[in-house]
């Protein structure tokens, strides 16, 4: 029997993947895994369990016009209670996940090592007890050892995989840092609670923009490995910026993945006057509008605060609207979430 992975993606920024059989619909699947969906009927009728699905290949047995117009169906909208899946899928539930008596999931792991990648910034790679399913570019609280803290940040691992790896920016006095630099061992005991997160890989219809500031490079791992496995015809452009040329983290990764893939340009921006690269200044230099290919195009972008709002007003003077413009804001501080 074949089985689809089925992520909903709650209002509240949970997500949760539940396993499909390919006869069974998606409703009776949540339910037998302890999640319920909103539903009234079962049959089609009421509308309740109306949710958007984002990706994948399915079958609708039946949806009275009460419940859903064909527009809507045609436009992606479904109802679960007949929903089938014919592929992996991704819902978009119009219900907070406390309402579907749920919650993000916690996975036990431990630490498999830390790598020191610059002065700024640390690679954590965690063996998981259970894989945790998520879409690239979601993030997970991860819980610092010997404290009572968390920390948030995005997988640079690919989905999937039983071993979790974060790229995390070297805070001087941060909880996470002062673990990571001076007492983390391989074996300390983690847990992983999520994902969360509207900032995901959508399926790639046109051209990318992708637009990673720092330690922002994370959840471009992730969407790296999980275009290089399913592959792309569309172009993706990735600009990577940072201060300093030591904190060029990752780029043999990222220009190997590129390479796979074979429809990735990457072009590395540095803010510092001293170091020597072919761009300098910050992404709004050299973001043009011909990079937003008039508008068709889906923007990704996960940097600080002053970055994205940077961005956004450089749009509006370049005057064009990209199709999609996904953001997340990180602060590098000592705050409770840090989305990557």
């Amino acid at each position: 029997m074949t089985t689809y992975n089925v992520a909903l993606n709650f209002e509240d920024g949970v997500t949760r993947v539940i396993q499909c059989d390919d006869d069974e619909k998606v409703t009776d699947a949540a339910f037998r895994q302890k999640i319920n969906l909103p539903m009234d009927c079962r049959d089609g009728v009421c509308g309740t369990c109306k949710c958007f699905a984002e990706k994948g290949e399915y079958e609708l047995e039946f949806y009275m016009d009460e419940s859903m117009s064909d527009e809507e169906a045609e436009a992606g909208y479904v109802l679960t209670c007949q929903m089938i899946p014919e592929s992996d899928c991704v819902l978009r539930v119009p219900a907070s996940s406390a309402i579907c008596k749920t919650a993000p999931e916690a996975v036990e792991g431990e630490v498999l090592g830390v790598d020191r990648l610059s002065e700024t910034s640390f690679g954590l790679r965690v063996k998981m007890a259970k894989s945790l399913g998520f879409l690239p570019g979601q993030y997970v609280n991860v819980t610092v050892p010997g404290t009572a803290s968390h920390r948030s940040y995005s997988f640079s691992s690919a989905p999937g995989a039983d071993e979790a790896t974060f790229l995390i920016r070297n805070l001087p006095g941060g909880v996470m840092s002062s673990y990571l630099g001076d007492r983390a061992q391989p074996g300390d005991a983690v847990t992983l609670t999520g994902p969360m997160g509207a900032f995901y890989l959508r399926p790639v219809d046109r051209p990318q923009l992708w637009l990673a500031g720092g330690t922002g490079l994370a959840p471009f791992l992730s969407m790296l490995e999980q275009v290089a496995e399913q592959g792309s015809d569309h172009p993706i452009t990735l600009y990577y910026a940072v201060t300093r040329a030591a904190d060029l983290v990752e780029l043999n990764r990222v220009n190997a993945l590129a390479e796979k893939i074979g429809t990735v340009t990457v072009i590395t921006i540095l803010a510092a006057e001293e170091d020597a690269n072919e761009r300098k200044g910050f992404v709004t230099d050299h973001v043009t509008a011909e990079d937003l290919n008039d508008g068709n195009c889906d923007v990704y972008l996960c940097g600080p605060p002053p970055m994205v709002d940077a961005v956004r007003a450089h749009f509006a003077k370049l005057g064009v609207e990209p199709a999609n413009f996904y953001f997340e804001k990180f602060n590098p501080t000592e705050a409770e979430a840090v989305a990557a």
